[in-house]
Order: structure tokens, then sequence, then C-alpha cells
């Protein structure tokens, strides 16, 4: 079953947010640098000093979706094993 969003980060760009990549000619879809050096600015921050209420929404928005990415790239995995079988 497909997961459901309930929100987007209010930082993630409209544009650019995700970047598709090839791994052994199957599609594979990642967050984009810009949104991979937010998390890691969060992450460092949090091993600091606790985040504020804002920002750990966010982290947990970027959590969900990164799950939300890596089912989407197991399925798509599995279109193409199957295809290959």
């Amino acid at each position: 079953m497909l997961p459901k969003l309930i929100n987007l980060p209010q930082t993630l760009p409209v544009e650019g947010a995700v970047s598709i990549e090839l791994e052994e000619g199957v599609p594979i879809f990642r967050a984009s640098s810009i949104i991979q050096n937010r998390i890691e600015t969060l992450l460092q921050k949090q091993k600091i000093s606790l985040l504020n209420p804002d920002e750990e929404q966010e982290l947990d928005s970027y959590e969900e979706i990164d799950d939300y990415l890596s089912f989407v790239n197991r399925i798509v995995r599995n279109l193409f094993a199957e295809e290959w079988e």
C-alpha cells in the first residue's frame, strides 16, 4: 500500500526537490542535494541543542518523504526485476 504523506515541509522547494539517478538502468528517486544539505543542517543542530518545534516538524516531514521515496524506489526496482525474469 502506498504511504500517504500528510504534509510537506514549508522549506521544501517546489522545483528541484527530487533528483533521479540511474542504477543499473533503473531510475532511482532521491532527495536533491539542497534537501540533503538541509536535513544535515537540522541533524547537526539537533546534536548540539534542541530543535524548535518548527524545525522538529520539518525534520519529521523530511523523514516521511524519505520513507515515501524509498517505497517508490522499491516498487520501481521490483517492477524492473519482474520484467527481466
